[in-house]
């Protein structure tokens, strides 16, 4: 990710998603500004806070799926969160540092597997040392047994035992073999306090709770092909460093986290409401506001302060505005990016052009039967075309029009695909207004299937 400009990171979604070019600018600049704070020196680099963004828009146009491809690419700790989870404290929800203990999970995780990618060759070798000695057990011999004058025959013989089944298992003769192990199971204590706004106390109980109470091992029949990879991963556990890995994680959150927040419309309140739902409504906002400017969270893996992690929110803002969050928490999000609507075109290339496009996918899907669905030209322009139209005629859900329409045209051939005698199925215009024609001609009807 660091030797990627901004155009580059654009590329890249580009082949996700259509359209929508000055968000995607958006979120290109704020990710390259992360790399571009890391070059500075150390005096300057701490006062260099990230510019957070706000991304307007309706439904289905593409806010979550920007933040989610962008998140796959950056390789950063990256959390996505809806901020209708978060009530006020006091209120029965989620407090919102809680999306900062997220994002130090997904870190730690990251930092764990990358370790253990480091550590996994030598944990490789200490898993099949634990395979032979599953193998070619030693004797069973207790303290005060004298030892037996063919006790060095004995050891000889189980050593050269010991050295065919290395050769054996090394050739892959072994997989299919049957070995017992002990497998922990991992005991979780009740979450006691998670809905009464003391999520903090809640993970200081699980910590106390995993080192009191024991550890129990079920034995398990597991043929060599799955034991290798429970012992793989109890090894690379073993040789990497716990405090090293919350050290780093915490140092990555802090440095290269995201967060999305998404429907943040959903916790604008109308001015002048002083009772109801409202009020934990600005309450939400008020506790946002510390966590968004600036603040020292507690997790279980260390303090982690959320001054240079990036925030990127989302709303459709169809009934609220932006300038109806509080006023400091919209200072905190000076980068507003407006979403367009999709238009006809829109829908025509978002079932040709990107890599994953809806008409491949449910090609591929019907390929698993044997069934070959050709889309012809003239029938992804009827898609293209409905979808608009519905969108404009009733409510406008955006893209996610086009999964409700393809679902409604290929749903006979998805049911009857396993027992077609022809196995070629062509989508065109006409089978595609038969389908749909009808519904739509019924106003009333389409509200509620379309």
């Amino acid at each position: 990710m660091a030797d990627m400009t901004p155009r580059q990171v654009v590329a890249e979604l580009d082949r996700y998603i259509v359209g929508q070019t000055a968000a995607k600018k958006a979120v290109a600049v704020a990710i390259r500004n992360r790399w571009r704070r890391q070059q500075l020196p150390a005096d300057l680099r701490k006062d260099v806070t990230p510019k957070n963004i706000i991304l307007i828009g309706p439904t289905g146009v593409g806010k979550t799926e920007i933040a989610r491809r962008l998140a796959q690419l950056v390789g950063a700790p990256f959390v996505k969160v809806e901020a209708t989870k978060f009530t006020e404290v006091g209120y029965v929800g989620r407090d919102v540092e809680s999306m900062i203990r997220d994002l130090t999970d997904s870190a730690v995780a990251m930092v764990k597997q990358r370790l253990k990618d480091q550590v996994r060759e030598k944990a490789a070798e200490k898993v099949s040392e634990r395979l032979l000695d599953l193998l070619v057990p030693g004797p069973k011999s207790t303290p005060w047994e004298p030892e037996s004058d063919g006790e060095g025959e004995e050891q000889e013989r189980r050593q050269r035992t010991r050295e065919k089944m290395k050769a054996r298992l090394e050739a892959g003769d072994l997989e299919d073999r049957t070995v017992e192990l002990a497998v922990e199971q991992k005991n979780t204590p009740v979450q006691i306090f998670s809905n009464l706004g003391m999520e903090n106390m809640d993970v200081d109980l699980q910590n106390m709770f995993e080192k009191i109470m024991p550890r129990n091992s079920a034995p398990r029949q597991l043929t060599i092909r799955e034991a290798r990879k429970v012992l793989l991963e109890q090894e690379s556990e073993a040789l990497i460093d716990r405090a090293a890995v919350s050290e780093q994680a915490v140092d990555l959150v802090e440095n290269h986290g995201m967060v999305f927040l998404d429907e943040i419309d959903k916790i604008c309140g109308p001015h002048g409401a002083s009772a109801g739902p409202d009020v934990s409504r600005q309450g939400v906002q008020r506790d946002l506001l510390p966590v968004v400017e600036g603040t020292t969270v507690n997790t279980r893996h260390g303090p982690v302060k959320t001054d240079h992690i990036l925030f990127i929110a989302a709303g459709a803002f169809h009934v609220a505005k932006p300038s109806d969050l509080m006023p400091e928490l919209q200072g905190r999000f000076p980068i507003r990016v407006e979403l367009t609507d999709l238009t006809r075109d829109d829908f025509l290339r978002i079932l040709t052009e990107p890599k994953h496009a809806l008409t491949k996918q449910y090609a591929e899907l019907l390929k698993t039967e044997g069934v070959d669905l050709d889309f012809t030209p003239d029938g992804v322009e009827a898609l293209a075309d409905l979808a608009f139209e519905l969108n404009r005629t009733s409510q406008n859900i955006g893209a996610r029009r086009l999964h409700t329409i393809l679902e409604r045209v290929v749903e006979d051939v998805s049911f009857e695909g396993p027992d077609l005698p022809d196995k070629r199925v062509i989508i065109d215009g006409k089978l595609v207004r038969e389908k749909i024609g009808a519904i739509t001609k019924k106003d009333d009807l389409s509200k509620y299937i379309l």
